[in-house]
């Protein structure tokens, strides 16, 4: 964890819906039913989330938990009695996805990480590899109040690191590997989560048969594997064993022409470049509003230019824009489980290169299709209603993510006071 450990399908609308130009004559036609469960929201910007320009003025309907039309204003329908919402002036974009987050195993405690996340714009997590208790599997098949969505891969799978935490499967053969796929499908995980990595020198990494026997077992049970990696050997090892997605990018030195068509030879890869602290002189107050003073004053003492975060992050960065150039398919990913982090990834990633419609993309659309949530992900037509209210665009600075005025989840608005209540109060001390 590097991250403060160190952010329309074709309109189908009911018949309530539908225009009375489309009735046979009538002398005296019946007047419209009265919309009921639904809410019109009208004036804003809005940008869809898959990249394609942003809709000025536009009109959107909610309907119970779903988008049932989106569009310009005057090409949308909308449908008599419905409650209408005023947003002029405001750039709605869609709630961010998370692929990569370490929750609490604790159900209170990650209830309360949930409706946290929800607060700053999340509309799902997918909690990577240290989830050893049930909690995670119980809170998955739940609808959280105010919270965001969870998805869980359950304990990740390492060689033995007697020391640093026992919650991933320890395997050193490929009985013991095969063995803990097994019982990760049998708890049918959202993804497999292997780390390889020797932690500076201090374990032995998982071998690439180690590694090789874990996505062959999970290939056949039909899950996925993801890879905490840090070397571009160990990245080239795990494509050509047939990895799916790295929850890191290459960290150690910049790809080179191998690794490049290595990465381009997987059509379906997926990449969450987990990128680190920058290492500049940041402006933090952003948070005063829902944090207590002292953590946004240590926040703001700690965030100062330092040379050898800038070297890491460089590297990084490079990688990302490198491979972001040649087609793969970039994700949101934070790591750790700072509520507000997915703000910070975003602004890097452009730092980074990409626009701010790039990362908006891959933090809504391309995360949602990753996590397999294909009801989620971009503001459309029968995709589940979630959405951030900003003040700001988001085109403009990236920043403007922060900005948020409302968070909608699942048609309804969260309620951010009573999180931002609890936020705002001081951490206990021992």
């Amino acid at each position: 964890m590097h991250r403060m450990n160190t952010l329309l399908r074709g309109s189908a609308v009911i018949g309530m819906f539908v225009s009375a130009a489309c009735s046979g004559p009538s002398t005296n036609p019946a007047p419209a039913p009265a919309a009921t469960n639904v809410t019109v929201f009208e004036g804003a910007r809005l940008l869809v989330g898959d990249g394609s320009q942003a809709v000025e003025n536009a009109v959107f309907i909610v309907e119970g938990d779903r988008f049932v039309q989106a569009g310009r204003a005057g090409d949308v329908s909308v449908p008599a009695g419905a409650r209408r919402v005023n947003l002029t002036g405001k750039t709605v974009m869609p709630a961010i996805v998370d692929t990569h987050t370490h929750m609490p195993t604790v159900r209170e405690e990650l209830v309360d990480r949930l409706q946290r996340k929800a607060y700053y714009g999340v509309a799902a997590v997918m909690s990577l590899g240290q989830d050893n208790t049930d909690a995670a599997f119980q809170v998955r098949d739940e609808v959280v109040p105010n919270g965001a969505l969870l998805k869980t891969a359950g304990r990740g799978i390492t060689m033995p690191e007697p020391g640093r935490t026992e919650a991933p499967y320890w395997v050193s053969n490929e009985g013991e590997a095969r063995k803990a796929v097994q019982e990760l499908a049998a708890k049918k995980v959202d993804f497999v989560k292997i780390w390889v990595d020797d932690r500076d020198g201090k374990y032995k990494k998982l071998t690439p048969e180690l590694y090789s026997a874990v996505i062959d077992e999970a290939h056949k049970n039909g899950l996925r594997v993801t890879a905490h990696i840090f070397t571009l050997e160990d990245a080239k090892g795990l494509l050509r064993a047939g990895l799916d997605a790295f929850a890191h990018s290459v960290r150690d030195r910049d790809i080179d022409e191998e690794g490049l068509a290595l990465f381009k030879q997987h059509a379906n890869l997926v990449v969450a470049p987990n990128l680190p602290d920058r290492g500049v002189a940041t402006d933090m107050s952003w948070l005063a509003e829902s944090l207590p003073a002292d953590e946004v004053k240590k926040l703001q003492e700690a965030a100062t230019d330092r040379a050898d975060a800038q070297k890491a992050y460089g590297i990084q960065a490079r990688n990302l824009a490198k491979i972001h150039a040649a087609g793969i398919r970039i994700v949101l990913g934070t790591d750790g489980g700072v509520p507000w982090s997915h703000h910070v990834e975003m602004e890097d990633m452009v730092a980074a290169g990409m626009t701010s419609s790039d990362v908006i993309v891959a933090s809504t659309k391309n995360a949602a299709e990753f996590l397999r949530m294909n009801d989620a992900g971009t503001v459309a037509a029968g995709k589940r209603a979630d959405f951030i209210v900003l003040d700001a665009n988001p085109l403009d600075d990236i920043k403007n993510t922060r900005k948020i005025s409302e968070v909608y989840l699942r048609g309804a608005a969260v309620d951010r006071a009573a999180i931002k209540a609890r936020m705002m109060k001081p951490a206990p001390t021992n």
